[in-house]
């Protein structure tokens, strides 16, 4: 038994507060870990030891109702926890008015009618004038889609992090129609992928696939974190608008 397990052991059967504030120091790199994920969307608007100290709340929370007798681990109960508590405090800022969930949605369409007719990803500029906005409208309109990306109820996930946590993690089969639509939602996906441009297919890969973080993703394409954080933006609302009501599979 290692000596992190005495630790826990220790603190489920006593909750002493000196053994709660060992596992919150053990733990802290996960929070760093994801607050850089989450970055990718936000990193324009919040500071990154904002998102620390938000997903902070999320770990004690996570530490406070763990469970070992359900067989989850507890980093992947307490990263879904941590991240709940910084979508939380994120959406509790409202900077998602209905106006601006209207305007995500036409800049969607916008996105796929273009994409259709040109056979390309639409320039800034053709975009503007589709959307009948200058360009200033438009990139500022983007730059705020990456806020409501991740934290519309819609886009996103029910706020029910019990319920939600269940299902991600429960045991058990899925019937053969679940599976078919489940394989023909991947290859929706995997399609709708395809088609983005090159740069916004490695940011996409390295990002939901590889689970790198903003800066880890700046390194590595030699760009500053903004223009990752731009090219994210533009692939989500691409793919929004090609995957219509499963763009869920986006943030699951």
């Amino acid at each position: 038994m290692t000596n992190l397990d005495n630790v826990w052991q220790a603190y489920i059967a006593n909750k002493s507060q000196p053994l709660k504030e060992k596992l919150i120091l053990h733990y802290a790199p996960l929070v760093k870990y994801v607050a850089g994920r989450l970055l990718v969307h936000i990193g324009q608007h919040v500071e990154y030891d904002d998102l620390v100290g938000y997903g902070i709340f999320g770990l004690i929370d996570a530490i406070d109702k763990f469970d070992s007798a359900k067989g989850v681990k507890f980093e992947t109960y307490a990263s879904f926890r941590i991240r709940g508590s910084i979508i939380d405090h994120i959406r509790r800022m409202d900077w998602v008015p209905r106006t601006l969930r209207q305007k995500n949605k036409q800049m969607e369409q916008a996105y796929t009618q273009l994409e259709d007719t040109l056979g390309r990803p639409p320039s800034d500029e053709e975009l503007s004038e589709k959307l009948n906005m200058s360009l200033d409208e438009t990139q500022d309109l983007i730059k705020k889609s990456s806020v409501l990306s991740l934290v519309s109820l819609d886009d996103y996930m029910e706020q029910n992090y019990e319920s939600s946590f269940t299902s991600l993690v429960a045991n058990r089969v899925d019937s053969p129609e679940e599976q078919t639509e489940r394989q023909e939602r991947k290859e929706m996906l995997a399609d709708a992928i395809t088609k983005l441009s090159e740069k916004e297919k490695l940011v996409i890969t390295l990002y939901y696939f590889e689970d790198l973080t903003l800066k880890e993703i700046s390194s590595i394409m030699k760009v500053s974190e903004s223009r990752v954080s731009q090219i994210h933006t533009k692939a989500i609302t691409r793919l929004q608008g090609k995957l219509g009501r499963y763009k869920n599979l986006l943030f699951a």
